[in-house]
């Protein structure tokens, strides 16, 4: 039984959800001082709590009678959960629209490109706003950064988090525009504080730290991302059987997907780019392979079209193909100066798709320099207005454009 379905007010439901706790099994594993702390009630509402999860848990053993198979759920309560789930936005509403509303709980996005595109910018990005508080539409957790590269900047980390509190500030203060504008508690340093961070060497040290996640994020409950920049660097330097490599990719990827669904937590995958022969030539195609591709929820790939960075969904259960602009600017990612939203270049990323027989035909530029010599193209239809309403963090300004100075944006790379 999940938790949503206990009877409780909706708003205790958000936060126990919120802090992880979806299944009555994970509830009934702590004490009440515990989840008090972890979904921030009191703890006579914590006994509560834990009182009603025992007895429904009772109710539910008695009338399963003695079966052999545990842990089925319908469709129903799926969607229930589903949609209860928390997305951590990435500051650029027109990526937040086409992610659904940004980065979901519960799954494993891969975000791949090439260097310099702000992959890196991204993951930096995510690790900040997680810890953006729930009375601001957030999640108010904390982050787990694991860096296999050594492209982690704390001065970058810094500088995000003073905008990010900015923001904040900005938010209570249109909120409360009738009133004395609320200070906001968080501080940068706080933001710095939440961020756990592991620098990983080789491939064997990131397999250990992998199988130690469990571990470490049960004792840091507040963990509400994962972030590996990048899953490839290492596998690519020092193995040399492809067939094992492949292996060991796939028990690393099973991992990150039971960690995501038991802790209610969003893994990101920052991915490299390598090349592939392909139709008599060779494209740019994220590293690790077809067999890789299949590891991960949701696939972003990232490109540029001229001097603007763009972001395409070439995969996900649950939202169509679609691309959107962004910039990366002195205070993180943001919308793009231009309002385009889509291109008209070649591509080597291609899939066709059509909706309700409205079609916008367009082609989606290779996220490389190189192009395609026979062009395809995809159909795309435009977001229905209340999923995309829907989907904004009121963190994001979407009324307001930031730019930066040419050489500033050229100097923040991946």
């Amino acid at each position: 039984m999940e938790a949503w379905r206990l009877p409780l007010s909706s708003s205790i439901r958000g936060k126990l959800i919120s802090a992880g706790y979806a299944s009555l099994s994970l509830i009934s594993s702590v004490s009440s001082s515990d989840l008090a702390r972890d979904v921030n009630i009191t703890e006579e509402e914590a006994f509560e709590i834990l009182r009603l999860a025992k007895q429904s848990s009772g109710s539910s053993s008695c009338n399963g009678s003695r079966s052999l198979i545990n842990g089925a759920k319908n469709a129903w309560d799926m969607l229930h959960e589903e949609e209860s789930l928390p997305r951590i936005t990435t500051s650029c509403s027109d990526l937040d629209s086409i992610l659904g509303g940004g980065i979901s709980c519960r799954d494993v996005t891969e975000i791949g490109g090439v260097p310099g595109i702000g992959k890196t910018q991204i993951g930096i990005q995510l690790s900040v706003n997680v810890q953006i508080p729930r009375e601001c539409g957030g999640l108010g957790g904390k982050a787990i950064y694991i860096d296999t590269e050594g492209s982690f900047m704390v001065e970058r980390v810094l500088q995000i988090a003073e905008a990010c509190v900015e923001d904040m500030e900005e938010y209570t203060g249109y909120m409360h525009k009738h009133f004395q504008a609320n200070q906001v508690q968080m501080k940068p340093k706080d933001i710095l504080d939440n961020i756990f961070y592991f620098r990983v060497c080789s491939y064997t040290e990131q397999i250990a730290l992998v199988n130690h996640l469990d571990k470490f994020i049960s004792e840091n409950k507040d963990v509400k991302v994962v972030i590996v920049d990048s899953i490839t660097f290492h596998f690519r330097q020092d193995f040399d059987d492809l067939v094992q490599r492949t292996r060991v990719l796939s028990e690393m990827a099973l991992k990150f997907m039971k960690l995501a669904k038991k802790f209610s937590l969003a893994v990101v995958l920052l991915n490299q780019v390598t090349t592939k022969y392909t139709e008599g030539s060779f494209q740019l195609a994220l590293a690790l392979g077809d067999s890789w591709s299949h590891s991960c929820t949701n696939r972003v790939i990232l490109y540029w079209n001229g001097d603007e960075r763009y972001a395409y969904i070439d995969k996900s259960p649950s939202l169509p193909s679609a691309s959107a602009s962004y910039t990366v600017t002195s205070r993180g990612l943001r919308n793009s100066s231009s309002s385009s939203k889509r291109c008209s270049h070649k591509l080597s990323f291609t899939r066709a798709i059509s909706h309700n027989g409205s079609e916008n035909c367009v082609s989606i530029p290779a996220f490389s320099g190189l192009r395609s010599t026979s062009p395809r193209t995809i159909s795309s239809r435009r977001r229905n207005a209340s999923t995309i309403s829907r989907s904004l963090r009121p963190l994001v300004r979407a009324a307001t454009v930031e730019t930066i100075e040419t050489s500033s944006a050229s100097s923040l790379v991946d």
